[in-house]
């Protein structure tokens, strides 16, 4: 098992020492969002929370850092023409000497494009726009000339010369939860960062919320995995952790579990094993992120929910050099 980091609400320059220190760390992976404004899950509403450029910060990250891996978690489709995110993807993928991960998805977030005007279809054309980008993307960089005829996106010996350094392409990480998506996830991408259902609804609604439990995580990973096998592949399962908490005594570790399950109608054993949490001490959460690994068959996890220096050091000396 391999960490991620996602790197969000602080200025750019924070977030670029974040990474290094996460490098230092021993996290394999660092990300940024790709939006306008932040909406905490369950509220329906933007705030105020600083959100960077994902492609100019990725650029930067690019530059200051030697050894990690970087991407959008993900980029949003909606905002770039597959030729763009290419050329961009490809020179991050040049700057870090063969760094890039290509994260991306159908784009969810309702109220931002309400905000600025930007056209946000409906679920099922999302998805057939993405389809076709990763498909566009891919051969932009494997092939020296591409002509694409689809219903979204018209290519005619189109070709890109940012091409990135790594072979054939930078790996493809989609984030996402309805069948829809991943469905799209089984047959083009390498990883699958399996989070909240949020494409239909435009918004990160608590019933979702409290879907994604134990039972509900693997019921995506099986559909997921099957899916694949239809086309002979294997995927990379990830998951993103939004409430990482490390306690140094297990009551208190205890009292937050219950105060989170008490939000969805859970216990709070059942919410110490729900994927968006990760919650107890050190020695807990080397346990449960074992048998996550061991029944879910996850092997990359991401810590959000906005991780700072200390977190991050904690992680990396007291849980990533034991699982």
């Amino acid at each position: 098992m391999d960490f991620g980091l996602a790197l969000v609400g602080r200025p750019a320059r924070e977030l670029i020492q974040l990474a290094r220190q996460a490098e230092e760390q021993g996290f394999s992976t660092v990300y940024v969002p790709d939006h306008f404004a932040n909406e905490p899950p369950g509220t329906g509403q933007l705030d105020e929370t600083i959100v960077q450029e994902a492609i100019a910060m990725l650029a930067g990250i690019a530059a200051s850092t030697s050894r990690i891996r970087l991407g959008g978690h993900v980029l949003c489709n909606l905002l770039r023409h597959p030729a763009l995110t290419a050329q961009a993807v490809g020179t991050i993928d040049q700057i870090s000497a063969g760094r890039a991960i290509l994260g991306i998805g159908a784009g969810w977030t309702r109220n931002e494009f309400e905000m600025t005007g930007l056209p946000f279809p409906e679920i099922k054309p999302r998805l057939r726009m993405l389809d076709e980008a990763i498909r566009v993307i891919k051969s932009l960089w494997t092939r020296k000339r591409t002509t694409f005829d689809g219903e979204f996106f018209r290519l005619k010996d189109a070709f890109i010369t940012a091409q990135p350094d790594s072979a054939p392409h930078p790996p493809v990480l989609m984030g996402g939860s309805g069948k829809g998506l991943l469905r799209i996830a089984a047959r083009e991408a390498d990883v699958v960062n399996i989070i909240i259902d949020t494409g239909r609804a435009g918004t990160v609604l608590p019933s979702e919320l409290a879907k994604l439990t134990d039972d509900g995580f693997r019921a995506k990973v099986d559909f997921v995995r099957s899916e694949a096998a239809k086309h002979g592949r294997t995927l990379t399962i990830s998951t993103t952790v939004f409430v990482p908490y490390l306690s140094d005594d297990e009551d208190t570790a205890a009292r937050m579990a219950e105060g989170i399950a008490a939000g969805f109608g859970l216990d709070g054993e059942q919410a110490r094993r729900m994927p968006l949490a990760l919650i107890g001490t050190p020695e807990q959460c080397i346990e449960e992120l074992k048998r996550r690994e061991r029944e879910w068959g996850v092997e990359h996890v991401v810590l959000s929910g906005g991780a700072g220096p200390e977190l991050i050091e904690r992680f990396g000396t007291e849980i990533l050099p034991h699982v």
